[in-house]
């Protein structure tokens, strides 16, 4: 898949959601997985890690679809 096909999956499930929370809290909810994929590395629990980089992408492409890029 790539990151565009992604990014419009995350915008037919996600953006009615996504959009009402506006760009600055979905960028919040984006910053709260960087840091739990922060917590998750200094642990170095490699399914946490796996689950927030999905999360952080997750969060970045919603992001993206919001702010309309």
């Amino acid at each position: 898949m790539h990151i565009r096909e992604f990014q419009e999956l995350m915008r037919r499930i996600y953006f009615h959601r996504d959009s009402k929370r506006g760009t600055e809290g979905t960028y919040n909810w984006l910053v709260d997985e960087v840091k739990e994929l922060g917590e998750a590395l200094k642990a170095g629990n490699k399914s946490a890690i796996s689950e927030e980089f999905a999360d952080v992408i997750a969060w970045l492409a919603s992001l993206a679809n919001v702010a309309e890029i």
